[in-house]
């Protein structure tokens, strides 16, 4: 397995930092948005980004964690049953702007799960989604971000690891691991 670095801790920082600027530009004070990170991974991207636009807006921005695994057209096309992630909204989307969070946009299969997810909380006025890795030319369905946080070409066979300090990594960090031919 051969692991490469494609973006430091300081790269990352200064990628979240530039998302939020991006954020506040088109949302303001956030007092029509929220945020909801995607289970599992997009809920560290989503914390980050609350926290940074909490220390530069002075005031809390909703954030909730959603859930996809049910609303997966893969769902019921694996051998053992997978396990579902928490979902926390704790209010409704209903005439908001939602911004979907997520580490790393692939096939897009993941996204319209959130879409049909999120419907169950109100019916939101517009969404936008929000990667830190926009994986490009790798797309099933139409679905593009509205913010990147850095694009990478990688072949079918690789994957981008996004490593938080938050899950015990010794930084956070995004890889680029092709497996080796062993």
């Amino acid at each position: 397995m051969q692991k490469r670095l494609i973006v430091n801790q300081q790269l990352l920082d200064i990628m979240v930092m530039r998302l939020c600027h991006q954020l506040i530009e088109n949302h303001g004070d956030f007092s029509d948005s929220v945020i909801l990170g995607l289970q599992p991974r997009g809920k560290y991207v989503a914390q980050r980004i609350q926290n940074t636009l909490t220390s530069i807006l002075g005031k809390q921005v909703l954030t909730g964690l959603l859930d996809t695994t049910f609303h997966r057209d893969d769902f019921r096309r694996r051998d053992t049953p997978i396990a579902a992630n928490a979902t926390k909204i704790d209010f409704l989307v209903e005439g908001k702007k939602v911004i979907l969070v997520d580490d790393v946009l692939y096939t897009g299969r993941s996204v319209r799960a959130a879409l049909d997810a999120m419907i169950a909380y109100g019916r939101p006025a517009n969404v936008e989604l929000l990667v830190l890795v926009d994986r490009l030319y790798t797309r099933h369905l139409p679905i593009q971000p509205t913010y990147v946080g850095h694009q990478v070409n990688s072949l079918q066979s690789q994957r981008v690891l996004v490593e938080w300090k938050d899950q015990q990594a010794a930084e956070d960090a995004i890889w680029l691991i092709t497996k080796s031919d062993e």
